[in-house]
């Protein structure tokens, strides 16, 4: 299931949980000020109970040119027969504006392997037959890939990959994995505080998840880190390389790195807020300083 072209995401967008914890109409204004930003893409999960594709659906209505990208739409959530119409109806309702993220997700599922599981989806997604019109601009579809096997499956079945919670090093290694042609969006969790204490201990708040379940350890292994490093909430080494944290100039430079190192687009995840919050303040400053033409717009 793959367009055959790039998305048109930028260089870097917004990825956020935050949509989660906000009602309807405070959604509609943020992502709304979003796009009047400048930021030309969004980026959602399907973790807390928000549906993939009516969440991106109404983002897209609420918007005339944001890309909204699933960061990932679970493949568990749905038979890929329903992925496939859905999919179909947002690439003709907003041409070109959305990205269909596919991913493992959820809880470890005995006996059962991402690859093999990803790829059987992907294979009835190919063979899924419907009456649904086909839409001017395919669909594009992007997979959550972090080992070699899965790049290459997303590289072979998919437009490209997607990863999350990566240092620059494993960019640069899925660069090559992929190829030239294939398409890589990296997600990066930052933090707009100096306070080296403060930052960490909000960077081990956002990890600590992530740092007990199975798939991640492994992932968190293969990119070079030791036992030590995944104690204790993680050492410094792994918060510092996973949650960018410092003055803007600081995040920015190291944003700037996983572009360099390869990447088509950073999504840029902003931590430490508070659920029902939003993180706002901190978009619109990012939004100065990363996306062009940007500066001078603030509320």
């Amino acid at each position: 299931m793959t367009g055959g072209k790039h998305p048109d995401l930028g260089t870097f967008g917004i990825y956020t949980f935050d949509f989660e914890h906000q009602p309807a109409a405070a959604i509609r204004d943020s992502v709304q000020e979003l796009e009047e930003l400048g930021w030309p893409a969004l980026w959602i999960p399907e973790l807390l109970g928000r549906d993939a594709f009516s969440h991106a659906g109404y983002l897209l209505a609420a918007t005339e040119r944001m890309s909204v990208v699933n960061g990932i739409a679970r493949i568990w959530s749905r038979e890929a027969r329903w992925t496939h119409g859905a999919a179909l109806l947002l690439a003709d309702a907003y041409p070109g504006r959305h990205v269909l993220g596919l991913g493992f997700g959820g809880q470890p599922r005995p006996g059962v392997k991402p690859l093999a599981a990803m790829s059987a989806y992907l294979d009835e997604l190919d063979a899924a037959d419907t009456p649904n019109p086909r839409p001017r601009i395919p669909v594009r579809c992007l997979l959550a890939a972090y080992g070699p096997r899965m790049l290459e499956l997303a590289r072979e079945r998919a437009d490209g990959a997607q990863t999350y919670h990566v240092n620059v090093a494993h960019t640069a290694q899925a660069r090559q994995i992929l190829g030239p042609d294939a398409f890589l969006a990296v997600e990066h969790a930052v933090l707009l505080e100096t306070d080296p204490g403060r930052a960490r201990s909000l960077a081990r708040e956002h990890l600590h998840g992530y740092l007990g379940t199975p798939y991640n350890l492994a992932k968190f292994r293969r990119l070079g880190y030791t036992e030590e490093d995944l104690l204790g909430g993680g050492s410094d080494r792994l918060v510092d390389d996973l949650v960018f944290w410092g003055d803007l100039e600081t995040v920015v430079r190291k944003l700037r790195g996983h572009a360099e190192a390869g990447a088509d687009h950073v999504a840029v995840q902003v931590i430490g807020v508070e659920p029902g919050t939003s993180a706002l303040p901190q978009w619109r400053r990012l939004a100065a300083a990363l996306l062009p033409g940007a500066a001078g717009v603030s509320r």
